[in-house]
């Protein structure tokens, strides 16, 4: 019975994204489109590497133990919630997926190499990614991974990269969770410092990994018919959300993503590579169903428990002054890496700052500069976790190689906001 389902799990997961397109319509459909996912999780679970299985098993009993026990104390966020935790990212992964289609076929192609491809794949991957946001991962990850692996210097370089776009970019989550817990925020006031520590960010990752390990690079063809994809659906996606801002950016690029790929796959005939890619190849998406759903639950619980001792986020008889900004911004990024979402740590520590009337540019670029270090430096960020299921990267060397970067960056982030909002 599990095999006859097993064939047909490539469908299983389609379903998932079109149920997801639905749900904009017919909110009611969330359930289905939960459903599938954990469906999904459930057949494929002996299919997956034992590495998978392990991280999945720790995050969903850690996740469930913290719940029972924050559920004995009065706090629990209800199954819903539980079970629904990172779902509206997994439909944008299924699109995304789509994007391989377009990628040549060709195992003898010459991929540049050297310190200049280091900087031009880390810029292509900030400028291109701060607007198609997380496909960027699989456009750049698909052309540059072998044998089914990332080298570490391509982890580090792309994982820091695409999130360090989260300190300037309007389309990234972050900037609509600094929008909604930071009110009043004016982006003008945010976008000057948020370029400097994206620069930074860029210039150290390129010095670290050129100048200083000078290690053996193969990056990014970041040419002008290599970026054809992702050039298309950035002035798509970015005509898309003038018109329909409505929409949503993970929605924007679920709609557009597969038919943009569909319209310039290379493979032929295009129906039996499109059947092919279905109900064989979508299924690389399956560890990221696992990792996901298994690690919204641990997020859950970790914000409930967060939740049974509030007084630890009591910031009474204080002010917004840099000591507290260091402070918080330290408390918020080591959440990030230990696997809490950096919207659980921003939706928490938001209610209790407001009160403290911060300008509020000011606690936006706080909750910009957690988001951007704590995903860019986390194995369990939605990055990381593409970086593991995806690319096979262990997830210890993702914390082990970006640990110094988040320090830094964080000292990097205390000084702009000093000179820059504390003048």
């Amino acid at each position: 019975m599990i095999a006859k389902i097993q064939r047909n799990t490539g469908w299983f997961i389609l379903a998932t994204l079109l149920m997801f397109l639905l749900s904009n319509f017919i909110p009611s459909a969330t359930v289905v489109v939960a459903a599938l996912a954990w469906l999904v999780v459930i057949v494929e679970w002996n299919r997956l590497p034992s590495g998978s299985r392990m991280q999945a098993s720790f995050l969903m009993s850690a996740g469930i133990a913290a719940l029972i026990f924050s559920a004995q104390k009065g706090i629990f966020p209800g199954w819903g919630k539980v079970l629904t935790q990172n779902l509206q990212l997994l439909p944008m992964f299924i699109a995304v997926s789509f994007l391989s289609l377009t990628n040549p076929v060709d195992p003898e192609e010459q991929l540049p190499s050297g310190k200049r491809s280091i900087a031009a794949t880390a810029i292509g991957t900030n400028l291109i990614g701060g607007v198609i946001n997380l496909s960027i991962m699989f456009v750049f990850g698909d052309r540059l991974v072998r044998r089914q692996t990332l080298s570490k210097a391509q982890a580090i370089l792309l994982g820091r990269s695409f999130c360090a776009a989260a300190w300037w970019s309007p389309f990234f989550l972050s900037a609509g969770v600094a929008l909604t817990y930071a009110p009043g925020m004016q982006y003008s006031r945010i976008i000057l410092p948020g370029i400097i520590l994206s620069a930074t960010a860029l210039c150290y990752t390129i010095v670290e990994l050129g100048f200083v390990r000078k290690v053996e690079f193969t990056g990014y063809p970041v040419r002008k018919e290599s970026l054809t994809v992702p050039l298309l659906l950035a002035v798509t996606v970015i005509g898309a959300h003038y018109f329909f801002p409505e929409l949503g950016m993970i929605m924007l690029i679920c709609i557009i993503a597969p038919p943009a790929a569909i319209l310039l796959m290379c493979g032929r005939p295009r129906i039996q590579h499109l059947h092919d890619f279905i109900t064989h190849r979508i299924r690389s998406t399956v560890s990221q169903f696992v990792l996901f759903l298994t690690a919204g639950i641990f997020s859950a619980g970790i914000s409930s428990i967060i939740q049974v001792y509030p007084e630890i986020f009591d910031f009474a008889g204080t002010t917004f002054n840099p000591t507290l900004f260091a402070l918080i911004s330290a408390l918020l990024i080591s959440m990030g890496l230990i696997g809490v979402h950096p919207l659980v740590g921003i939706s928490i520590v938001s209610p209790l700052l407001l009160p403290l009337q911060p300008d509020n540019s000011q606690l936006a670029f706080l909750f910009l500069t957690c988001w951007a270090i704590s995903t860019g430096s986390s194995p369990l960020s939605g990055v990381g976790l593409v970086l593991s299921s995806r690319y096979r990267v262990p997830a210890w060397s993702i914390l082990a190689n970006n640990f110094h970067y988040a320090i830094t960056m964080w000292i990097c982030a205390n000084l702009v906001n000093a000179l820059y909002f504390c003048r």
